[in-house]
């Protein structure tokens, strides 16, 4: 089973999907960062904005993310979803940022390409929900 968070993750998700030789499950889940506030004791706070709609008790999940960065997130998402009982869970990531992760034991299974601390749009990146319908990735100067 394939679930990606949206929305960057989408493209990526359907290339991806197309690309499977097996058969496979599609679901999405959203989330939203806040950053840390005195309310929150100092800590960033991530709020689910849509749930699963397909269980995944026993099943093999895979996570399919656009960028991993800190991997706070990804945590997060892994911790939550653990607590389902799927059989495995992995990620898959387009991008891959290992040097600002801050998270250690994040099951990043796949990664497509090592990139350097810049902004990309395109291919399903946005900039301010701009440029996600760009056909490939382009650093933005």
């Amino acid at each position: 089973m394939l679930v990606a968070p949206l929305k960057a993750s989408f493209v990526f998700l359907a290339d991806l999907s197309r690309a499977l030789p097996i058969a496979h499950a599609i679901d999405f889940i959203e989330l939203a960062g806040y950053g840390a506030t005195p309310d929150t004791g100092g800590q960033a706070v991530i709020r689910l904005l849509k749930d699963l709609d397909m269980e995944i008790a026993g099943r093999h999940v895979v996570l399919v993310e656009d960028v991993v960065d800190t991997g706070l997130t990804m945590n997060y998402l892994c911790r939550t979803l653990a607590l389902r009982a799927p059989a495995s869970l992995a990620i898959v990531t387009l991008l891959d940022r290992p040097y600002r992760r801050l998270v250690d034991d994040l099951p990043v299974r796949y990664v497509g390409f090592t990139v350097p601390d810049e902004l990309f749009v395109g291919y399903g990146f946005d900039l301010d929900e701009r440029y996600r319908n760009l056909p490939d990735l382009h650093v933005l100067r």
